[in-house]
């Protein structure tokens, strides 16, 4: 058995949800599978001693689901009175219209067809809510809309699908592009040197008590793929998909689908900084 902290990033062991940092929660959706691992988390944030909390993330559209969310933090004396998206992918965001009518909250993303309300987010924006303190973090290349968000006070950082608590995440070609995920993480890298971020409340996965060591492998794994892709065009792969057999042979072939968006995406930064010729 792996010692959970040789692993990227040293991902806590044992039941997902609940509390994970002083102010951050998880309740755990029940949508399982190859792509969302154990499930959506969906993160519940306070300040402590505040009536008040903020959900990231309700998940999908399940009933079951997002009373469980509001439950959770009645039984901690909190009232919901916000919800936020990391972003628009279903399994992040499609029961977020139904929790914001349970909660009678707003909603607030990015993208502007994903709000309920008049405000959205933007690069930068501090949210408030009952004394909290958490600063919206752009985080685009999973896709166009991916934010982050930093919690100071728990040294913690809620990354989406920019960093999961297990393996690597998709960059969701055309919407995502690596290049604009390669300065995500180098953001979210910058957070673990200059703030202190110690902690990754993924979207996705365990818990991450080593910020820093799971950013550096996530770097190091997109340099080591490119340069499989390249190799495999210098080879004479001329498709996506075949790419995608040369250099994903290992991965399990459910997987090859989402895997082959990560493909374009790298062979559209190979050839824009001229390293590959034109598709």
């Amino acid at each position: 058995m792996t010692d959970a902290g040789t692993l990227p990033g040293q991902p806590r062991g044992g039941v997902l949800s609940g509390p994970a940092t002083t102010r951050a929660v998880n309740v755990l959706a029940p949508n399982p599978s190859a792509m969302t691992l154990d499930g959506t988390n969906t993160w519940i944030v306070s300040e402590p001693g505040s009536g008040l909390a903020v959900v990231v993330d309700p998940g999908p559209l399940d009933e079951g689901h997002l009373r469980a969310v509001i439950d959770t933090a009645e039984r901690a004396g909190k009232r919901i009175a916000l919800t936020l998206l990391t972003h628009g992918h279903p399994d992040h965001a499609e029961g977020a219209s139904r929790f914001a009518e349970l909660t009678r909250t707003n909603v607030r993303a990015l993208d502007p067809a994903l709000r309920l309300g008049d405000e959205g987010l933007a690069p930068g924006d501090v949210i408030t809510t009952g004394g909290l303190e958490m600063r919206v973090v752009p985080t685009p290349g999973h896709t166009g809309d991916s934010l982050s968000f930093h919690l100071p006070a728990d040294r913690a950082v809620l990354t989406g699908d920019t960093v999961l608590g297990r393996g690597t995440t998709v960059v969701a070609h055309p919407d995502g592009r690596l290049g604009d995920y390669l300065d995500s993480l180098r953001r979210l890298r910058s957070l673990t040197v200059d703030d202190g971020i110690r902690t990754v409340l993924p979207g996705h996965g365990p818990v991450l008590d080593d910020a820093q060591g799971a950013v550096e492998f996530y770097l190091a794994h997109r340099a080591s793929r490119l340069a499989q892709v390249e190799t495999a065009v210098e080879n004479g792969c001329t498709t996506p998909f075949e790419v995608v057999a040369q250099v994903y042979a290992g991965v399990d072939r459910s997987l090859w689908p989402a895997a082959e968006l990560s493909v374009r995406a790298q062979l559209e930064y190979l050839r824009d900084h001229g390293l590959i010729g034109p598709g």
